[in-house]
């Protein structure tokens, strides 16, 4: 006979069965049995079980698991019995997984916000189940609830719907006469679509209302929608429209929109009034992950002033004391070029309820590009001077509007908006000067651009100034100019080997700097202050722009600046140790003062001298400064062109000083056996700082 001919045998099993035990797994060929004794797993296909003693018949295809005595004679090791995304947590269980048939003692599972126990449970496949003397409950402890509906009947279909016969209300184990015959309770993990069923309220002035009912459209996984609306039996009504929206890792928000159309009183009477009030609310955020080189957020929250204060919704009621509304709606991109560039868009708004001022920028926009190194190779060292020149370039541009609620998004609140645009490129280098000395200088463009403008003059029929915008294109252009020159001198005494203090370091950083602004007085104008025909008063034509004004007044200084610091070689009092310890005696000795090339007189400023140290290990530490002035001056208390030395006094006039000492308490080092927590540690220092001022 050919082999061919012969029928396959169907295996056992459908799959790899994976086991273990902790005592014992032990495996019976003539009954077909698997048994496994204490902390048993056994996985087969999509089955995943858990229990203190697990047999499985492969030749019934069935499963048995159950729990155990521990030494005590306690029941220990409960089943865990897993299949797709259900879970089960029996006392015991007796499962055929060809039929996907099962009979359970005491299970326990969640469905959805609520904790099921049922004394028997059957399953009759993947979607029915049905359960004797069962429990629902929302509180944690299933075993023990402190209250639960206890049904003697259940059907249940995971996902779908849930079938109860007689169900009671159980309060601490006492049956109350709360019943129900049967029941029936859709289930399902979409949103579904239904009606908001209202809220009775009374009220003096409106009568009677119900509020908050609607209807909530399920439109799709991503949004929704819900239409809410109040009325009242004076003709008062308000409107709702609340919308949530979301897209997995890439962005979720809201949206609210309120309406209410508020009257008082009747038709007729003295004190009828009728307000519209608004406000809309917008939320928004992206997930960074979508797209980390842009990024858009937005916080909005506006409306009318009196609109929490006027409403009388249940909803606003804890909003009332809010005196501010403000709002956030920001977009920046990088672009990843050469150089780099950032880009970020701003709208802010900013409402007082109280005064109904609001401040707004519609929008603020920025854009920078990186530091650009125009003369250096893409490759190598930047050395000298010309290699060293870099520069940047931002511009910001703003659109300010400062209005009353009443003007909001009218024509006027656009006429009276300040815009701007400011453009800055500073220029920098820095090289060696003789080996030795090491030199920057920059200069610092500044164009600013505005599309309106002031012109003061004096009307005679107000008899007073009067600003007239003047509209239309004009720009002003500054720039300045910075050199320093520094080197740094090390200086060290040594005292030799065998002494207590073997050397003393003393670093000094002499530094010479230079700063150049010149005037820009073909910026200003005059102009006639009391009609008297003569052109008396400057002034400038870009007054009260955003970002400033040109300066009509010359900058010219050099500025000395010396640092000092000192430090010591030590001999360590350990005497295992070779090399001496640093300490430092004098962490900085500063002087400073600067001198104005251009001024007529009182040319050079007080010289500021400033210091510190520490002591005791680093632990107190103490810092001082003083300034000190080499100008006298007179009865009035004011400065004179004349040397205090001149006028009978010393060779400088101390006009202020002042000392700090800081000094910590810590407890590390202290031998303790009992282990800190990391809070303890955070709070284990304790810094007490001094502040002594000297009167002059």
């Amino acid at each position: 006979m050919n082999d061919t001919n012969l029928k396959k045998k169907k295996p056992l099993l459908d799959g790899k069965v994976k086991y273990k035990a902790e005592k014992y797994a032990k495996i019976d060929q003539k009954k077909k049995l698997v048994t496994l004794y204490d902390k048993a797993e056994l996985y087969y296909q999509d089955i995943e079980l858990k229990a203190g003693i697990i047999v499985f018949d492969y030749q019934k295809n069935e499963v048995y698991a159950g729990r155990i005595k521990d030494s005590t004679g306690a029941y220990t090791q409960s089943p865990i019995f897993k299949q797709g995304g259900q879970q089960v947590e029996p006392d015991s269980i007796r499962f055929n997984y060809k039929t996907k048939k099962a009979l359970v003692w005491n299970s326990r599972t969640k469905q959805g916000e609520m904790n099921v126990k049922a004394e028997i449970s059957k399953k009759e496949n993947d979607s029915v189940y049905f359960l004797k003397k069962a429990r629902f409950t929302t509180a944690k402890d299933v075993d023990n609830p402190e209250y639960y509906f206890q049904a003697s009947r259940v059907k249940l279909v995971p996902g779908k719907k849930v079938v109860v016969g007689l169900t009671n209300m159980v309060i601490a184990d006492v049956p109350t006469p709360l019943a129900l015959p049967f029941a029936f309770f859709p289930m399902t993990e979409k949103s579904r679509s239904g009606l908001i069923i209202p809220s009775y309220n009374d009220s003096n002035t409106r009568g009677f209302s119900l509020q908050n009912g609607g209807y909530y459209f399920a439109l799709s996984d991503n949004y929704d929608l819900a239409v809410l609306g109040d009325y009242y039996t004076n003709g008062s009504y308000a409107m709702r429209f609340e919308s949530s929206y979301a897209k997995r890792y890439k962005f979720q928000g809201n949206v609210n929109v309120r309406f209410e159309n508020l009257i008082t009183s009747e038709r007729g009477y003295p004190d009828y009034a009728r307000t519209n009030i608004y406000n809309i609310q917008w939320t928004h955020s992206k997930d960074g992950k979508s797209n980390p080189n842009s990024r858009f957020s937005a916080s909005v929250n506006l409306g009318s002033s009196k609109y929490y204060v006027s409403s009388i919704n249940q909803v606003n009621v804890g909003s009332r004391l809010n005196n501010t509304l403000s709002s956030s709606i920001s977009y920046s991109k990088t672009f990843n070029s050469v150089p780099q560039v950032n880009l970020s868009l701003t709208a802010t708004h900013s409402q007082n309820t109280n005064t109904e001022d609001i401040s707004m920028t519609l929008p603020t926009l920025q854009v920078s590009v990186d530091r650009i190194y125009p003369f250096a190779p893409k490759d190598g060292i930047k050395k000298g001077m010309l290699k060293n020149i870099n520069l940047q370039y931002t511009v910001r541009g703003e659109n300010r509007i400062a209005t009353k609620d009443s003007l909001f998004f009218k024509p006027q609140m656009f006429r009276d908006a300040k815009i701007g645009f400011q453009h800055t490129i500073p220029l920098s280098t820095n090289f060696k000067v003789f080996k030795y000395f090491s030199a920057t200088t920059s200069v610092n463009y500044n164009e600013v651009w505005y599309l309106k403008t002031i012109k003061k003059q004096f009307n005679v029929a107000q008899n007073k100034i009067i600003d007239t915008d003047v509209q239309g294109f004009d720009a002003f252009r500054t720039y300045s100019f910075n050199a320093s020159l520094g080197t740094t001198i090390y200086g060290t005494f040594n005292f030799g080997d065998k002494k207590r203090i073997q050397a003393i370091r003393h670093l000094v950083r002499p530094t010479v700097s230079y700063s150049y602004t010149p005037s820009f007085a073909q910026y200003y104008d005059t102009y006639d202050p009391d009609g008297s025909g003569t052109m008396l008063k400057e002034y400038t034509r870009f007054d009260n722009g955003i970002f400033g004004a040109p300066g009509k007044t010359m900058s010219n200084n050099i500025g000395f600046n010396l640092s000092n610091s000192f430090e010591a070689k030590v001999t360590d009092k350990d005497s295992t140790k070779t090399e001496p310890k640093k300490v430092m005696l004098l962490n900085s000795l500063n002087f400073a003062a600067s001198y104005d090339v251009t001024a007529d007189s009182l040319r050079w400023s007080p010289m500021r001298v400033s210091g510190g140290t520490a002591f005791f290990n680093q632990k107190m530490n103490v810092n001082f400064a003083t300034t000190l002035d080499p100008y006298a001056i007179n009865n009035a208390g004011k400065r004179i062109n004349t040397w205090n030395i001149d006028n009978g006094g010393s060779l400088f006039r101390m006009t202020s000083a002042n000392m700090t000492v800081n000094y910590s308490f810590s407890s590390r080092g202290v031998k303790t056996k009992k282990k800190r927590t990391p809070k303890e540690k955070e709070t284990e220092v304790v810094k007490t700082t001094c502040l002594v001022l000297i009167p002059i």
